[in-house]
């Protein structure tokens, strides 16, 4: 009798479920926190109350070809602040991502007129010297221990200086000569610099390019060991190399990366106007490394997103277009750029804060 009652399993009913207590975790937080927590979502909510108040202070930005426009001067910043943002994820800086645009675009210019050449070879070497520049600053960061903010602001005066410099010299003027009657203008232009008609507008290609880099880049940080590799370099390159990162290569890489993308867009400022005058570029370090801050990479890196940026150089470009269809002095340009970032900033440290309160 003894055995069949420890034979029989005791059927109980459970506990009722009480309600549980909260930790503080991702996972037990409200939908809206854990939205929020996401990098991109408070410059995306920015970015639509910038368009919003264009559409109302400036009526022609809700005609097709003011917003093509629009779109325009965003993708020219955007495809060079996606690479930007990917670099301070890793932890890094660029200060002469500006001035690299202008060397890429000198290099091919000059080189194909002064020699007599198909453009083609000009846009060869050029990416060729925009990838050593970029390797350059990134070897010299891994092998001094140097800040990038030194070793690129001292790469940025080097290349400004370059730029004047050279082009002085071998043209006898501050602009390079006009390339277009040479032999395969036309095909470089066609890649780098051509238009399409949509509904009656003429969208520019860079608009293309700048979606299908993001979504490339966002594939890449969220997908693969590499964008792994970028956010353990970013938050702790010491625990990263300890557990197998390859740090210097990853670092080395990502300001290749931004010389890539400099290349990229200095080709299709040669192609667009034909000439490019050296002076150029001072400044826009400045822009790409904002809109990144405000897409939600962190200063201090390891944290941010690829498609941030997207937002943030939206609403750099629709700040820069829409004060001119508004009518408005564009010497206020800085200024609503200076208030977008501080509010970005200062938005991000709330939203933080908020996604993470206990």
């Amino acid at each position: 009798m003894s055995m069949t009652q420890h034979a029989e399993p005791a059927v109980t009913s459970p506990p009722a479920p009480g309600p549980r207590e909260s930790d503080g975790r991702t996972s037990e937080r409200p939908l809206a926190l854990r939205l929020l927590a996401r990098p991109e979502v408070g410059v995306f909510l920015g970015a639509a109350a910038v368009y919003v108040f264009f559409l109302i202070a400036a009526p022609p930005v809700r005609e097709g070809a003011a917003m093509a426009n629009i779109l325009y001067s965003s993708s020219t910043i955007g495809i060079m602040a996606l690479p930007v943002a990917l670099l301070m994820i890793g932890g890094e800086f660029d200060l002469s991502a500006g001035v690299a645009v202008i060397t890429s675009s000198l290099t091919a210019s000059m080189l194909s007129y002064q020699l007599t050449m198909n453009v083609w070879v000009g846009v060869i070497v050029a990416l060729l010297v925009s990838l050593g520049i970029g390797f350059l600053n990134g070897w010299m960061v891994v092998k001094t221990g140097l800040p990038s903010f030194l070793i690129t602001l001292g790469s940025f005066l080097i290349l400004q200086g370059v730029n004047l410099a050279v082009t002085k010299l071998v043209t006898g003027n501050v602009a390079t000569d006009d390339i277009s009657n040479m032999d395969g203008f036309s095909q470089a232009k066609k890649i780098f610099a051509t238009s399409f008609n949509i509904g009656g507008v003429d969208v520019k290609i860079t608009i293309f390019y700048w979606l299908v880099f993001a979504a490339v880049a966002s594939w890449v940080l969220l997908r693969t060991k590499y964008g792994n590799w970028i956010f353990a370099v970013g938050g702790n390159k010491d625990s990263a190399r300890a557990v197998g990162v390859p740090v210097a290569f990853t670092k080395i890489s990502l300001f290749m990366l931004v010389g890539l993308g400099a290349w990229f867009v200095g080709m299709h400022q040669l192609f667009t106007f034909n000439t490019v005058q050296s002076g150029e570029g001072v400044g826009q370090e400045l822009i790409y490394i904002s809109a990144a801050v405000i897409g939600g990479c962190l200063l201090t890196g390891g944290a941010g997103s690829a498609i941030g940026p997207v937002f943030g150089a939206f609403m750099f470009g629709m700040v820069q277009q829409g004060i001119v269809y508004a009518g408005w002095n564009p010497d206020w340009f800085k200024a609503f750029l200076g208030v977008m970032l501080l509010g970005a900033v200062l938005i991000n440290l709330w939203v933080q804060r908020t996604a993470t309160r206990r």
